[in-house]
């Protein structure tokens, strides 16, 4: 019984090793500040005004706001933040974004509650809801994503349940149960991608996975066997196929291999895929300035990349920031132009400003299948040559990951316009710290403005 095994494995979760203790609060901060950041996209004020009239007691906290929200809505909406500049951290061998759902869930929970709680107690079930998340998603990994679902909800939304179930100290029969009722809540298409929805999944999987935990805990009841069944959520995820046969070898490895140590940071704030493109589009960019060559006068850009970027984000003409975060042309032109792409350049002037529109314009994309997905080759041709830059593995990779001191410096990037000084230097001590609580809920607090 896979589900039930899973739901034991977690409340059986007591200890974690240093090193998943600190890529637990990496993952943490890192999803703080891109909550905070995200808290003020119109994506995010339109859900808030369109919900505000169902929200039901204000227990929790709308991250860098002064709101609060019922649990459920501040789950959902500290969710939508979260992902809506595409800013989280991925799970590579899943391009699951593992933390937002299970953290936006948590912290919503713990406030509902209001007793104290200490910060490990909020790392563990914050590990084993993310360790949930990711050894499902590879139990069904590629075909489950080749059908279209987008599997940081489809996943997300039990690693919810798993973490908010655990916090609240579920049995293991209603833990199995809350996992039941988080599969049934299965949520994402990869049809979305480019819109207001996309960021919805994560926001859904957090408040979906929150209320499976609340209904199990009072005696609702699923299918115990909802993972592994026949119909169950691995099968019909997977398209039919083999995804249950492929459950018991993964979640026998929960507490040999962490997914969360395998779990990677975005230095740029769109399809991770794009990221080695944009890594050598930067590197190009201060080459050429050192020549005293203008980007803009570029007469042609030569792109080889892996064959799933041209897949993913092969946007040529992105309407918005939605749809430049899809589109490689975008993260190119913005990084040979300006040498950076961070949030500012992916707003919606600037993906509609002449000279980015010109210069994407002259990016011609290649698939390479022998090149990993981390890897890019760029050509720029000017009048007096070429600049060819090789990546082998992009900046955020796990062969190149972001340092803690440029987690802290995007950080600091991303709420500086929401919270303004010295308020963001004060709230990201405040979210390093967190884990380390004797009580997590005054740290809360300063989260908000």
């Amino acid at each position: 019984m896979m589900t039930r095994n899973l739901a034991h494995w977690a409340l059986d979760l007591k200890t974690i090793p240093p090193a998943v203790r600190k890529a637990a609060v990496r993952s943490l901060y890192n999803y703080i500040g891109c909550a905070i950041g995200g808290s003020n996209h119109p994506t995010v004020t339109k859900a808030h005004s369109a919900l505000s009239r169902l929200f039901g007691n204000p227990t929790s906290s709308l991250l860098g706001t002064a709101g609060k929200a019922d649990a459920r809505h501040a789950a959902l909406l500290n969710g939508i933040a979260s992902h809506v500049h595409d800013y989280d951290d991925t799970h590579l061998a899943t391009i699951i974004h593992p933390t937002g759902p299970v953290a936006s869930a948590l912290l919503a929970y713990a406030e509902l509650q209001g007793t104290p709680l200490q910060g490990e107690d909020l790392l563990l079930a914050l590990v084993a809801g993310m360790e949930a998340s990711c050894k499902l998603g590879l139990a069904v990994w590629p075909e489950h994503y080749d059908i279209g679902w987008h599997i940081t909800g489809t996943t997300g939304v039990i690693g919810a349940a798993v973490g908010v179930g655990k916090l609240m100290r579920l049995t293991e029969l209603e833990l199995s149960h809350a996992i039941g009722i988080a599969a049934t809540n299965v949520i994402g298409l990869r049809e979305m991608f480019g819109s207001d929805t996309k960021s919805f999944h994560p926001g859904q999987a957090a408040a979906s996975g929150l209320m499976a935990a609340l209904l199990a805990r009072s005696g609702f009841t699923s299918s115990e066997q909802s993972l592994e069944a026949k119909r169950g959520w691995a099968n019909v995820v997977a398209g039919g196929g083999a995804g249950a046969s492929n459950l018991n070898p993964t979640l026998e490895s929960l507490g040999r291999t962490w997914e969360v140590e395998l779990n990677a940071f975005k230095p740029f704030p769109c399809g991770i895929v794009c990221h080695p493109a944009i890594d050598a589009a930067i590197q190009c960019h201060e080459e050429l300035l050192q020549e005293g060559i203008e980007p803009s006068e570029l007469q042609e850009v030569s792109l080889q990349v892996h064959p799933l970027v041209i897949e993913l984000t092969s946007k040529k003409y992105p309407r918005d920031g939605l749809e430049a975060k899809f589109s490689v042309y975008h993260g190119c032109a913005v990084g040979l132009l300006y040498g950076k792409a961070g949030p500012a350049q992916y707003e919606n002037p600037v993906v509609t400003r002449p000279e980015v529109t010109k210069l994407r314009d002259r990016v011609k994309l290649t698939a390479k299948t022998s090149f990993n997905a981390d890897e890019a080759h760029l050509r720029a041709t000017h009048q007096s040559g070429d600049i060819e830059k090789h990546i082998v593995h992009a900046v955020g990779s796990l062969e190149v990951p972001m340092t803690d001191e440029q987690l802290e410096r995007k950080f600091i990037d991303q709420v500086l316009p929401v919270l303004g000084e010295p308020r963001s230097m004060e709230v990201s001590n405040a979210a390093w710290i967190l884990g380390e609580a004797d009580d997590v809920l005054p740290i809360l607090k300063q989260l908000s403005q």
